[in-house]
């Protein structure tokens, strides 16, 4: 029978618990808050940058200042009662704004309303497309006599 000193199993029983810890150096990084920009179509404020966003952004989010704003995140977002979609298009245009880019070059309208909708090829255009195979099931056959 061996002796197990006290210490060798406090090691043995933290071993698999190491996996499941972050250690500090792969801690998420605050992202830095971008200066604003001086040229023709400046953004100066939070709410300058949302509107030029676009998509109502500027009605669905209030930030209080510059700072504040670069510091939401998803969940700061999510709280503030924003769609799926809201949150990930605001984000995307916050990260392209960090990497230098100009709410012009990037900020896209709404996709359009698509035009064919319902069941795939039965409703297209608001019109009820029947296919050849459906018409010839209907007629009755002719008896020959």
């Amino acid at each position: 029978m061996s002796f197990l000193s006290p210490w060798s199993l406090g090691s043995q029983l933290a071993r698999p618990f190491a996996a499941l810890t972050r250690s500090l150096a792969t801690a998420a990084q605050q992202r830095p808050v971008p200066p604003t920009r001086a040229g023709t179509g400046a953004v100066k404020t939070a709410e300058e940058f949302l509107k030029a966003i676009g998509r109502d952004s500027e009605t669905k989010v209030t930030p209080n200042s510059w700072t504040e704003f670069w510091g939401y995140d998803g969940q700061a977002l999510r709280k503030a009662g924003l769609a799926v979609r809201d949150r990930r298009y605001i984000l995307w245009c916050m990260e392209k704004y960090r990497q230098g880019l100009s709410p012009e070059e990037f900020a896209h309208p709404p996709r359009a309303k698509k035009t064919i909708r319902g069941w795939g090829p039965k409703v297209q255009n608001g019109k009820r497309i029947r296919s050849k195979r459906i018409k010839d099931k209907t007629k009755k056959p002719k008896q020959t006599s």
